[in-house]
This record gives C-alpha cells, sequence and structure tokens, in this order.
C-alpha cells in the first residue's frame, strides 16, 4: 500500500510540473502573475517558518522559538551576518530553554 501511495504521490507530481510547463508563455509574461510568481515563494517560506516556530502536537505552543525568531529578524533587520544571525538565535533559544 506505501508503494501505491508513492507511485501516485509522484505521479501527480510529475502532472504539476507538466501542467506547469505547458502555460503558454504570454500568460507568464502578464505583470499580475510575474508580480505574483515573485511574491510566492516569500509567503510559502513565511507560512513553513509560521508554522515550525508557533505549532506543536496540533496547538499554538509559544516557547523560546519565538523569541528566537524575534532576536533573527532583528538580526537581519540590522544587517548582520547570516551565520551571525543563526549563532545568536540558537544561543538565545538555548538560553531560554536552559531557564524554562
Amino acid at each position: 500500500m506505501t508503494w501505491l501511495a508513492v507511485l501516485g504521490a509522484s505521479v501527480g507530481c510529475y502532472l504539476l510540473k507538466l501542467l506547469g510547463l505547458s502555460v503558454p508563455a504570454s500568460l507568464l509574461a502578464h505583470p499580475v502573475v510575474a508580480r505574483t510568481a515573485l511574491l510566492l515563494p516569500v509567503a510559502l517560506l513565511s507560512a513553513l517558518v509560521a508554522v515550525q516556530v508557533l505549532g506543536g502536537a496540533g496547538a499554538l505552543v509559544v516557547d523560546a522559538r519565538l523569541p528566537a525568531l524575534g532576536l533573527a529578524a532583528l538580526l537581519l533587520w540590522r544587517g548582520a551576518p547570516f551565520l551571525v544571525v543563526v549563532v545568536g538565535a540558537a544561543a538565545l533559544a538555548a538560553v531560554l530553554r536552559l531557564l524554562g
């Protein structure tokens, strides 16, 4: 049964990719479509981050991840290097989990 699900998902992904490749170039050149295509990755990544930070066991969970995300956003806004952002957020989460 598992292999049937894997094969079905594979065929579905292939057909979805084929559908995307069959869209006419004139439709993709439309300004609204182009702007939406530019904004979609940002929206999807934001949704994934929100689910990972606030989700847990089917409920809204506020723990050390939320302040760590806030610190990461602040450091990115201030122009800190990516490694500093990651290490700073991880260190804050670790300290908060140690204290709590």
